[in-house]
């Protein structure tokens, strides 16, 4: 569902016009058009049109697997709200992600992006420089753990296994910046998807260390890039039934959990909230927020055992 940003435009009046009061006025059309409206009589406006609140800016989506993706919402909205996006996919998920994106609203551009790769790094920033010139946002969607890094036995993980899920899971939170900060040269807004790592969770063990990691580069990252008004800010989500999360043992005790103890219920089957929230931190109206951690959990965060 689009948010609305209306824009009213008056005709020139005589000197004796007066406006009515905004109730008086004829209602406008359907969201989403530009229509032209009869003048000729005083106050009547010309045009109502519908303006996305990201319309017009640039934006890289990682992390798009299916169209169950949390990464999937948040391009399709981000699309439906007059963004231009352009997506990224790593090695065998790549032509996943490509079949995938021809159900967006629009055509995108997907381009190859292993966050392990300087030379993929680098051909990233380049190819986004001659299409775009600018970047004005990025959502950071990208985890990853060796599967003993996941289940109930925490010490079975060796330092090997947990690099892997560090380097993926958080510092390529670092990795996304570099190819996007250089091309917000009017600011912009990086948004990072996290399950919220204050607490020790069942089954998530060493994957909820790299999340830990994941909301200390990202307050870090906020520190490092404000100057340049780029605002770095993570969105802790519920848990929603994506490819990732079936990979999690246990999940079902996620599921069960948040849906007795959120205040406001949970739909593991809905991201369409988690996607309003980083579309929204994506656009201009957050532009004093950085370094934050938003919940999107249906308040299951503030409730406590």
């Amino acid at each position: 569902m689009s948010i609305p940003v209306r824009v009213w435009e008056f005709p020139v009046r005589n000197a004796d016009d007066t406006d009515p009061p905004l109730h008086d006025r004829p209602p406008g059309p359907a969201l989403g058009s530009q229509t032209e409206r009869p003048t000729g009589t005083t106050g009547d406006y010309e045009r109502f049109r519908h303006v996305g609140i990201v319309d017009g800016k640039r934006l890289l989506i990682t992390g798009v697997l299916t169209d169950a993706s949390l990464a999937f919402s948040v391009a399709r909205l981000a699309q439906e709200e007059g963004a231009e996006v352009v997506l990224t996919g790593a090695g065998r998920g790549l032509r996943l992600t490509e079949r995938t994106a021809r159900k967006l609203p629009n055509p995108v551009e997907v381009l190859e992006f292993d966050v392990t790769s300087r030379e993929q790094t680098d051909a990233l920033r380049q190819r986004l420089t001659e299409t775009w010139g600018r970047v004005d946002g990025a959502l950071h969607a990208i985890g990853f753990a060796p599967e003993v890094c996941l289940g109930e036995d925490f010490m079975a993980a060796e330092w090997s296994d947990v690099a892997v899920a560090m380097e993926i899971s958080a510092y390529s939170l670092k990795t996304v910046a570099e190819v996007v900060a250089p091309l917000m040269t009017d600011g912009g807004s990086i948004v990072g998807l996290d399950f919220d790592a204050r607490f020790a969770w069942p089954a998530y063990n060493w994957m909820g260390v790299a999340k830990a990691a994941l909301e200390s580069t990202s307050r870090y990252l906020a520190r490092s890039l404000g100057k340049d008004d780029i605002r770095v800010n993570i969105v802790a989500a519920g848990p929603i039934r994506t490819m990732a999360a079936k990979s999690i043992p246990g999940f079902a005790a996620f599921e069960d959990a948040w849906g007795t103890r959120a205040p406001l219920g949970w739909d593991i089957n809905d991201s369409e909230p988690v996607a309003r929230a980083c579309v929204a931190l994506m656009s201009d109206w957050f532009p004093a927020t950085t370094g934050e951690m938003v919940h999107v959990d249906g308040g299951y965060h503030a409730i406590g055992a």
